[in-house]
């Protein structure tokens, strides 16, 4: 062979080793998507079909499945396909749900501390600095704690998701003193219910799809639910025509993403994180949806000609006062598997949070209703 047909064989080699080192890395940097096994996880919510509470699951459940490339999908269902809303943790926990999208509060009855994740008393400035405290600020360790140290429950969990305050509620007749709580048949969840059985009335939990039938039939005088988008879905406006803005008993609060504890584990680790980050991105996105929707179905309500009040100060006031009490019982009750010194570590890990966090920004921050008034109150 002569010296030029080996040099272009030689150079045909290379050629066809460059080729397949080009294959090679192409299939390196393109995984091959389609002949990946697609783990479906079916994710129940604690929320009506119809509700924006169950629009906002949904959003969440949209980024899994796009962040995971088809090879994990959420297959979400609403609240009661499978269990009621307050059954959910068992259920997860237990396998026959692999997933779900509910709140803190709603398992309080197995240990009052739980409320403190998803309900906590009004130390913080908003639903921001309770994300910020559970992600920066210890909480989610002690979140940690309660699940898998004191409850052996099989789960793990995300918080997402900051609801503004919730108002204090739909009544028959507008509520102006202190007094007409005493008897009243309320409707809340998680300490909020401590809070109003502390202010006298009769508390009732049930979840969102039973308020409005128990409203309907007089099972209870008064609910709250969660905002005015919701209400005005549910409808709300036609069962009760006053709706009263503002309350302390539910200032903070925040959704939770639960997956069984064996299922999540098995997952690969890249995963595992696009259930933790789609929860951090779905808890960004809700911050600015809920800007539009409930500032938008307050003005349709008002329209429709509910009659929307602000709770008077006086309430308020009793109710930060009805907050010491319940705060005290709940720390100092030792005897309780439910309260007692967990509960307190709780709380002063929040109380340090806020003290500092909540601090910094009322000094920091320029007033809002300064501002607003008076480029609009005139």
């Amino acid at each position: 062979m002569s010296g030029e047909a080996t040099g272009s064989a030689g150079r045909r080699g290379m050629l066809k080793a460059a080729a397949a080192g080009a294959v090679g890395a192409a299939a390196l940097a393109r995984p091959n998507v389609s002949r990946a096994q697609t783990t479906v996880m079916r994710f129940q919510s604690t929320w009506p079909q119809r509700d924006i509470t169950q629009e906002f699951a949904r959003d969440y459940v949209e980024r899994v499945n796009a962040l995971a490339a088809g090879r994990l999908r959420l297959e979400l269902l609403p609240a009661g396909a499978v269990v009621g809303a307050f059954q959910l943790l068992d259920a997860i926990s237990s396998g026959a749900l692999d997933g779900g999208h509910g709140v803190c509060a709603y398992w309080f009855g197995k240990n009052k501390a739980f409320s403190l994740f998803g309900t906590a008393p009004p130390w913080f400035g908003d639903a921001n600095q309770l994300l910020g405290w559970f992600y920066y600020g210890g909480g989610e360790a002690l979140y940690r704690e309660l699940m898998h140290d004191i409850l052996r429950i099989n789960a793990v969990g995300f918080l997402s998701g900051p609801i503004p305050t919730q108002p204090l509620g739909w009544f028959r007749q507008p509520i102006e003193r202190v007094e007409q709580f005493r008897g009243l048949k309320y409707r809340t969840v998680g300490l909020a219910a401590d809070l109003f059985a502390e202010l006298g009335s009769a508390v009732v939990s049930v979840p969102g799809a039973e308020i409005l039938p128990a409203l309907e039939r007089g099972v209870i005088d008064a609910a709250e639910w969660s905002n005015p988008t919701s209400d005005r879905i549910l409808g709300f406006p036609d069962v009760a025509r006053n709706y009263m803005l503002q309350s302390y008993h539910q200032r903070t609060e925040c959704f939770e993403c639960l997956f069984n504890r064996q299922r999540f584990e098995a997952l690969p680790r890249e995963l595992q994180l696009v259930l933790r980050h789609a929860a951090e991105a779905a808890s960004a996105d809700m911050s600015w949806k809920q800007q539009d929707r409930f500032s938008r179905d307050l003005q349709e309500m008002v329209q429709q000609g509910v009659q929307v009040r602000t709770t008077p100060r006086p309430l308020l006031e009793a109710q930060l006062a009805a907050w010491d009490r319940v705060i005290e019982r709940m720390e100092g009750d030792t005897s309780s598997p439910t309260a007692g010194p967990f509960f307190k570590k709780v709380c002063d890990s929040q109380r340090a949070w806020c003290r500092r966090v909540t601090g910094f920004y009322l000094r920091y921050e320029v007033s809002a209703a300064l501002a607003y008034n008076h480029f609009f109150g005139r």
